[in-house]
């Protein structure tokens, strides 16, 4: 089974990231359980606005595309930026909306077989609020979002430390993250034995 994590961090490599680092933990625990994990941070490709599949010459959204059709798992992570979603998690969202018109050999959305969840990590309030825009726009794609399929990082409303810099709140994150790495295991499993018809 195959796992893709998507850090869709504002920051360019090297630079670190707040947002990969609880998303590891995420991906070291389906690692343990046999997952081929692939993590891509989506801010140093070059990708092109709007809601198609290829945007054209230089558009370097397809190689995310072809990894996406190739995993049954799919790990979004966003930093909260204003109590939202970043930017970066939008474009994401709106290129992956093609994919509610593409289907298998099967007729069914290609998104169908494929599970996922939410990290989010930021040091204001909103976790819960990027996971739900997150979480409803893949649900809107096909995703099976399982229970419990979320973990995030922040130490309340306001300013404060980063995750990279504080201690405070690790151990609930990791433990949410990785009751999140197992729902979206078993799930996928689950879609696996038993595959989504088409139409429903």
């Amino acid at each position: 089974m195959k796992a893709l994590v998507v850090n869709r961090t504002l920051k360019r490599s090297p630079e670190p990231s707040h947002t990969e680092a609880p998303a590891s933990v995420v991906a070291e625990r389906l690692s343990e359980q046999n997952v081929q994990v692939t993590s891509v941070r989506a801010v140093d490709l070059a990708i092109a606005p709007g809601v198609a599949t290829d945007a054209g010459d230089g558009d370097e959204w397809p190689r995310v595309h072809s990894k996406l059709l190739d995993s049954e798992i799919l790990v979004i992570a966003s930093p909260t930026w204003p109590g939202r979603p970043s930017s970066v998690a939008q474009r994401v969202l709106e290129r992956m909306n093609a994919m509610m018109s593409e289907t298998d050999d099967a007729d069914r959305p290609v998104a169908y077989h494929r599970v996922a969840g939410v990290v989010v990590t930021g040091n204001e309030d909103g976790a819960h609020h990027v996971i739900s825009e997150i979480s409803g726009g893949l649900a809107d794609i096909g995703d099976t979002i399982p229970g419990q399929a979320w973990t995030y990082w922040h130490l309340g409303p306001g300013p404060g430390p980063d995750y990279l810099d504080e201690q405070r709140g690790r151990d609930w994150a990791h433990s949410t993250g990785h009751a999140m790495a197992d729902n979206l295991l078993g799930v996928a499993r689950a879609l696996s034995a038993l595959p989504l018809r088409a139409g429903g």
